[in-house]
């Protein structure tokens, strides 16, 4: 009896994989092909577009765009007088009060704030030059004009930077690394915060660069723990090339690069800048912004393939909602959907196989195959997590393979996902907390390590926290 036991428990040892006799159950999950609503992605509504008025002044309190599909971040974009219209009195409220509107639907919130406006004389408040600061007055587009009506501020006054250090450091204590802001603009250099003077001081390339870097680094110094973009039309809205200093000096301080110049123009001057975007969007997330949406169609630029073409292109994270979005979505459906099957990263885990029973104690398998639907990685570790739920919904087990990181998956063209075979190895631990036999359901989830989900897969039936079942498994007591 006790060499039975003993070759029992030697076989159990030496192939632990087969805790029952019936067959793997192999299921295959079908992408329902709808916007998710994940971290790191989105639409990005332009709820103020530097003009208070543009374009979310018409839309309820109750309204954040739960009927814009895939509209998962508020975009606020002002100038600083609005801001601090008096040294020292801040009116936060004017960017928390929209913010909370969105935060409170499990949304986000980015920033710009801007220095240049050519619609308004004072973007950099008046006390600014009252307190000293130097001041250059121009005519749009022509350049600077004694008697221009906007006043634009020399960039590197000491005054002017001091004062707006000040502002920078306060906005700093407010939003550097909170967890509700998605990004934040490099704005306070250039007309509209674009970081170009063409239209306003009408500076030499080599000084446009260098201050620029001054607004680089003030930003990065207030901001250090928050996700920084910069406008490419800081090195020329239409200046081709795919390497210059000044976006490395980005890079290599992990700020990314982001378009504002989407369609502004029809053809092939719709963007210049998607080979640049190659040296930022394998680790950093790319943002695009179209250009106003009713200018674009009364101008004759608008034109969602080549909008679906740009995000394919600059393989972007996230994509402006720039006009009055109940007009852009009920005139763009469907570019708006194609979009959202690309736009950031898409996890899809089409098929995966299972055991139909599992031993605790004893180690098992389940094997999926897995892609990237999107156009970009999630910048995030993510990774697969198993979960077992008893009758009643209680969790009776989590398992998280940590071998497997979603964030390396690679991304490949439209309708041509890459997908990659993993099977996980895990084991059920036989000791706490202790699980019934009997029969329990499956369900796979994607997130952080602790097994906690952090993003919608594209499938139906999930739960409230985004864990999909797949079928069902049986508890044993022993092998069969």
């Amino acid at each position: 009896m006790k060499t039975v036991r003993a070759i029992a428990l030697l076989a159990l040892i030496c192939c632990p994989l087969l805790p029952s006799a019936a067959e793997p159950v192999t299921v295959a999950l079908r992408d329902h092909g709808r916007a998710l609503l994940n971290p790191g992605m989105g639409w990005t509504m332009h709820f103020y577009s530097n003009l208070t008025e543009h374009y979310g002044s018409k839309l309820e309190p109750s309204d954040t765009l739960e009927w814009f599909e895939g509209c998962s971040v508020v975009y606020l974009r002002l100038p600083w007088a609005f801001l601090e219209p008096s040294e020292g009195d801040f009116r936060w409220s004017l960017v928390d009060t929209p913010a909370q509107r969105w935060i409170s639907r499990g949304k986000k919130v980015a920033f710009r704030f801007t220095t240049s406006e050519n619609w308004l004389e004072y973007a950099t408040p008046r006390w600014v030059e009252q307190a000293g600061a130097k001041m250059v007055r121009y005519t749009f587009p022509g350049g600077p004009a004694p008697d221009g009506a906007a006043a634009d501020p020399v960039f590197d006054d000491p005054v002017y930077l001091a004062k707006l250090r000040n502002f920078l450091r306060a906005a700093g204590e407010r939003y550097n690394g909170n967890p509700d802001v998605a990004f934040i603009d490099v704005g306070t250099f250039g007309l509209w915060g674009e970081g170009h003077t063409l239209m306003t001081q009408r500076l030499k390339p080599e000084e446009n660069e260098r201050l620029a870097r001054i607004h680089i680094d003030l930003h990065k110094e207030y901001f250090p723990d928050t996700q920084l973009v910069i406008s490419d039309d800081v090195i020329g809205p239409e200046t081709p090339g795919d390497d210059f200093p000044l976006m490395r000096y980005c890079r290599e301080r992990g700020i990314s690069l982001r378009d504002d110049s989407i369609l502004v123009q029809p053809g092939e001057k719709a963007y210049f800048h998607a080979e640049l975007a190659r040296a930022f969007w394998p680790e950093l997330p790319v943002v695009l912004e179209h250009e106003h949406y009713g200018n674009t169609r009364k101008s004759g630029s608008w034109n969602g393939e080549t909008l679906l073409r740009s995000v394919e292109e600059y393989h972007a994270s996230y994509l402006s909602i720039h006009w009055w979005p109940e007009i852009e979505w009920r005139e763009n459906v469907e570019t708006i959907r194609a979009v959202n099957r690309r736009l950031g990263y898409r996890i899809v885990i089409p098929e995966l196989t299972f055991p139909a029973g599992i031993v605790p104690g004893v180690p098992f398998e389940i094997s999926i195959r897995a892609g990237n639907a999107g156009v970009a990685p999630p910048y995030r570790d993510l990774f697969p997590a198993y979960t077992l739920t008893d009758e009643r919904g209680g969790i009776a087990g989590v398992l998280v393979d940590e071998t497997l990181n979603f964030r390396r998956l690679p991304v490949g063209p439209a309708g041509r996902t890459p997908l990659t075979k993993h099977v996980s190895r895990l084991t059920l631990d036989a000791r706490a907390p202790a699980v019934k036999p009997g029969r329990y359901t499956l369900s796979v989830s994607v997130g952080r390590r602790d097994g906690n989900p952090e993003i919608a897969l594209p499938y139906d039936g999930g739960d409230s926290r985004n864990r999909i079942p797949v079928g069902s498994v049986e508890i044993l007591k022993e092998p069969r």
